[in-house]
């Protein structure tokens, strides 16, 4: 069977149905748009469970995606809130629900992204070729009107507000931006600190909003007289499909498969275990009353991490040859971008050289990792 390949339709072969004589294959773009998780498929913390934020803390909801907000208790948000249906060619969304109307000239409220230098110094934004970029996503709210947002710089001296309209309550939106890139200011190039930070806002007061569609030199989290959802009590704010990709045009949304999309979430948090019996580690008895084990995470994380496990009575357990232990913690040893040792020397006892493993006792066990920018 004959193949052709141009630079129109890509590859062609002919079909068996005398009525279609070819059959476009597009090629897939790698990583076209810099967002991680922005259909909002993975949610690896909370497992669609709904969670409230404090101001104490940048509080990452679905992967990828933090909550900045400078006042306790304000918001609550979720995969897939509200069991609305989504919009056609999508699963899932984040949902956002005000629990208190709240107004604060000097306060942030924004859920966002920080995307790591690596991914996006081909922009060449603080240079004379900064590209142009376009940012897209689907959107719903109870609310109607000019809401806003942001892209800024890791120091956040550099900011370009941007708005979007929402025409009907209650009803997904699709919306794009278009944003010259920024030929001004220090911009982070190919390392693994933040080289483009992408904020929509939620309510950011009048200290941190600017005018829409220019450069500034200012930290600037939204654009002037944008709708603040912080508002309105009960108020609701759903967004997926979000991408930015370089050129002044949206395109398809860049769909890629869930495994791919769980790895490029995992270089910044990782949830290794969680749940009774949940595997946790090889390990070994090193001395009469220590513990070490080791495990390997999936992908190279961004920095070595840190690691977030319970502590409490009895909540793993070490498998050995004719023995177990009950323990109430893990301890840090070592860490790298690939892989972690712990430990546990005060409630182990044993015979020197022993091999076994290590695993949750109880429903209460979870062991993570967090590297993210």
């Amino acid at each position: 069977m004959p193949v052709t390949i141009d630079g129109s339709n890509g590859i062609t072969t002919p079909m068996y149905n005398g009525s279609i004589t070819a059959n476009a294959v597009t090629p897939s773009v790698n990583m076209k748009n810099r967002i991680i998780n922005g259909q909002m498929v993975i949610d690896q913390r909370n497992a669609g469970a709904s969670i409230s934020t404090a101001s104490s803390t940048n509080t990452y909801t679905l992967d990828r995606w933090i909550a900045v907000f400078t006042q306790n208790s304000k918001f609550t948000l979720q995969q897939n809130a509200g069991s609305v249906t989504p919009p056609v060619g999508f699963a899932n969304y984040i949902g956002i629900t005000t629990t208190s109307a709240y107004t604060g000239s000097g306060d942030i409220f924004n859920i966002g992204q920080n995307i790591e230098g690596f991914n996006t110094s081909d922009l060449g934004f603080g240079t004379a070729n900064a590209k142009t970029i376009t940012i897209s996503f689907w959107v719903r709210s109870s609310l109607t009107g000019t809401f806003g947002g942001a892209l800024q710089n890791s120091a956040l001296n550099r900011s370009y507000p941007f708005t979007f309209t929402i025409s009907v309550a209650d009803t997904w939106e699709y919306k794009t931006i278009i944003v010259a890139g920024d030929t001004s200011g220090t911009w982070i190039g190919a390392t693994n600190g933040i080289g483009l930070r992408l904020w929509i806002n939620l309510g950011s007061g009048s200290t941190y909003s600017g005018t829409a569609g220019a450069w500034a030199s200012a930290d600037y989290r939204s654009a002037t007289g944008s709708v603040s959802v912080i508002n309105t009590l009960n108020a609701t704010f759903y967004i997926t499909g979000v991408q930015l990709e370089v050129g002044s045009t949206a395109t398809s949304f860049d769909y890629r498969p869930y495994g791919t999309e769980l790895a490029l979430c995992q270089r910044y948090y990782y949830l290794h275990a969680s749940g009774n019996g949940a595997p946790i580690g090889m390990a070994c008895q090193y001395g009469a009353s220590s513990m070490y084990g080791t495990l390997q995470f999936p992908v190279t994380m961004r920095i070595a991490p840190t690691i977030s496990s319970t502590s409490g009575t009895d909540i793993y357990i070490f498998y050995r040859t004719g023995a177990a232990d009950s323990f109430n913690s893990l301890s840090l040893q070592g860490s790298s971008t690939t892989g972690y040792t712990f430990l546990n020397n005060s409630q182990i006892s044993g015979t020197s050289g022993d091999a076994g493993w290590v695993e949750g006792a109880n429903a209460s066990a979870f062991v993570a990792f967090g590297a993210e920018l």
